[in-house]
């Protein structure tokens, strides 16, 4: 079989080369290639996300160059559906000009073949006969029937041929597969978004880029329901119901209305223990537009509902809108007053915070998390590193990921968490995720709170130590005493006068007055006071002494002890500003403060005015149902069914031909035989076969 194409007669060179380059094996195998190409960039590469999630991905100049190459819709691309198109034509031509052929070939018995011929096949045999050359014939006709074979008599005068074909169908493989290739692509089309780009182009529809009801979406962001292919998603909060489905387009989405309303009764969701979903449905209460009528239904993973030619797929869940009730800590300034707010998820709570205006928009939330909580962590100076190195080190331990460590696994569900983002007046937001309750991490009680930048970028989290309450107030109550000069002078001369009794002598006393002095401005530093705070601005304090490297590390370590006994102290005069009794000085508080002077190290990268803990929520899901209608399905399952055909065709039909030329014996009695064999593949089967007719077919009367 040849692998060039269709050959025109005519004088149009131009043609003539076009029609044969795309009717040729050459072509049609380059295409495939091509197809395959995109396939993997299409697997790999996530498809129809939103577009920012791209730009944060590649960048700006990558996304350009990746959008202009359609990769973010590879299978919609117009370079992609402009090659199935040619591949079609290409098979197509292929079949017309092979399929005639091997239609006429299977049919044929390659009846004018001669005697002299059959003597040079490898596969011959002689015999002679004392049957009359036509008993024989006929004798010769029914032993091939019973062997399988398909035979005909045809007489040649001076002899008889008996042609004989088995397994002729493997031909038809050739004609299946090809064809298999033409229904697959058709089917695909079918359910390519061709029909909703037909309707971009030339019937006025535009994407909706903007927000809203979606009832009131005017009608040129909305496609009929005479609309013959689409892929959307709805997502239903339970109690609530739909009757759309969202369309993603590049620019905006798609309302497909629907010709049923959904209503979402309850969903169902069960996790494995690492917090993976395990089983997740919705079941629901379809009610047909047309006849009002209303049937129950559920729909699982990898069981979906099927009414009206439109497929209802689960693909995931979201939060529905739970309502939570949270309390704000403010974390500037001396102000520790905790206030109330409410929100609910996927809406916006507008908070004022002096002359500040910002909006917290609701993004999500979980009842419980399963997080891996195990990890070392500890704030020991290493030796051979710089104090910058040490501190940055040590601060890294407290703002990285507090809920994940690889090389200790302990899987905890730590409970329920809420995520939102805080956007200022100028439209820059950053997002947070805080749990409610205290996670154990390396044996101490933490709330934490985790903070991004970008939302391609893992959270980063602050470790804010509960108090004997099992709260934040605590912590909340000695960040903004940090954040009073007047109180750090206090805690100065309080740790002062701890150090060094009123009644000692006149040096000791001015010795006191000096360590008040510097616990003053050891607190001042590490405040900030405006500025960066924290172990960062301890570390440049030290790094900027004149002196040598072992003196830095001496006075890092007096500078630790002081900032300790000063923080110990400024949490006793704010506790005493407030009416509370002094804590009691055991261990258990003392490793509380070594971890909220950490937090508050720490909480000067959190970059945000308030903390929102979670008191109160009522969950509400919803499910995300996949909606698509797919006329082009079975059209690709009978594809597939003539690939099947097809393959095993070509691979598992063997096609034989037999021929038995028969003459008249000598003297004209008896006949003498010539029987041949050949197959387009020569196995051992064959070679089997072969003796098995040498043996079956008639050698004496």
């Amino acid at each position: 079989m040849s692998t060039t194409g269709i050959e025109l007669k005519t004088r149009r060179r131009g043609l003539a080369d076009a029609v044969e380059l795309v009717s040729s094996m050459r072509f049609a195998i380059s295409l495939l290639t091509i197809i395959s190409i995109a396939a993997m960039i299409g697997t790999v590469l996530k498809q129809n996300e939103p577009m920012p999630n791209y730009v944060n991905q590649f960048g700006p100049f990558w996304f350009e160059v990746f959008h202009k190459l359609g990769l973010y819709a590879v299978y919609s691309a117009w370079w992609f559906l402009l090659i199935l198109t040619f591949l079609i034509l290409s098979t197509g031509l292929c079949i017309a000009r092979n399929g005639p052929k091997m239609i006429k070939d299977m049919r044929s018995w390659r009846e004018n073949v001669r005697e002299v011929s059959l003597r040079n096949f490898h596969h011959k045999a002689e015999w002679t006969s004392a049957l009359p050359r036509a008993d024989l014939a006929r004798q010769t006709v029914a032993r091939l029937a019973d062997a399988g074979y398909s035979a005909k008599i045809v007489d040649k005068g001076h002899g008889t041929l008996v042609a004989a074909k088995k397994g002729a169908a493997n031909k038809l493989g050739y004609i299946f597969a090809h064809s298999s290739i033409i229904i697959i692509l058709l089917g695909g089309m079918l359910d390519s978004d061709l029909p909703i780009r037909f309707q971009l182009w030339f019937m006025g529809k535009t994407p909706f880029a903007g927000s809203g009801v979606i009832a009131e979406i005017p009608a040129q962001h909305r496609l009929g329901l005479a609309n013959p292919t689409f892929r959307g998603n709805t997502m239903i909060p339970e109690g609530q119901s739909s009757n759309v489905a969202i369309i993603p387009q590049a620019s905006g989405v798609l309302v497909q209305d629907l010709p049923f309303t959904i209503l979402l009764k309850k969903f169902t969701i069960d996790f494995y223990s690492t917090g993976m979903p395990k089983l997740f449905a919705s079941d629901v209460v379809i009610r047909d537009h047309e006849t009002g009528k209303t049937f129950p239904a559920t729909i699982k993973v990898n069981e979906p509902l099927i009414y009206k030619g439109v497929a209802m797929y689960q693909s995931s869940f979201e939060d529905g809108g739970s309502k939570l009730k949270l309390t704000g800590f403010p974390m500037a300034g001396t102000d520790s007053k905790a206030f109330p707010l409410a929100g609910e998820v996927n809406a916006a709570t507008d908070l004022k915070r002096g002359d500040e205006q910002y909006s917290v928009e609701w993004t999500g939330f979980r009842p419980f998390n399963v997080e891996n909580i195990g990890g070392q962590d500890t704030r020991a100076v290493t030796k051979g590193e710089s104090l910058n190195d040490q501190f940055a080190a040590s601060l890294d331990k407290h703002s990285g990921s507090a809920a994940k460590n690889a090389n200790n696994k302990d899987l905890k569900n730590v409970g329920p968490s809420v995520q939102y983002k805080l956007r200022d007046k100028t439209g820059q937001a950053r997002e947070y995720q805080n749990y409610m309750q205290p996670v154990t991490v390396d044996g101490a009680q933490v709330f934490l709170a985790g903070m991004r930048v970008s939302p391609s970028d893992p959270f980063s989290f602050l470790r804010i130590p509960a108090d004997d309450n099992f709260s934040v107030r605590e912590w909340m109550r000695l960040r903004a005493a940090l954040a009073d000069p007047a109180l750090r002078q206090l805690a100065a001369e309080r740790y002062a006068k701890r150090a060094i009794p009123p009644d000692a002598s006149t040096d000791a006393l001015a010795l006191a007055a000096q360590l008040e002095q510097s616990s003053a401005k050891t607190l001042a530093i590490f405040a900030g006071d405006g500025k960066q705070g924290g172990f960062v601005a301890v570390s440049e304090f030290i790094g900027s002494l004149k002196v040598p490297q072992e003196e830095q590390r001496k006075a890092a370590n007096i500078f630790l002890k002081m900032l300790n006994g000063t923080l110990w102290e400024l949490w006793q005069a704010a506790r005493a500003r407030d009416g509370e009794a002094a804590v009691t000085a055991d261990d258990n508080h003392a490793r509380f403060l070594q971890l909220a002077t950490n937090a508050l190290s720490d909480s000067f990268f959190y970059g945000a005015p308030v903390y929102l803990q979670l008191d109160e929520f009522v969950e509400i899901k919803a499910s995300v149902l996949q909606v698509s209608r797919s006329p082009g399905k079975n059209v690709v399952y009978l594809g597939c069914l003539f690939l099947v055909l097809g393959v095993f065709s070509m691979f598992y039909i063997r096609e034989r031909r037999l021929w038995v030329w028969l003459g008249d014996g000598e003297n004209g009695q008896g006949s003498q035989a010539l029987m041949a064999m050949s197959t387009q593949r020569k196995t051992l089967d064959f070679e089997h076969e072969f003796n098995d007719m040498k043996a079956k077919l008639p050698q004496s009367a």
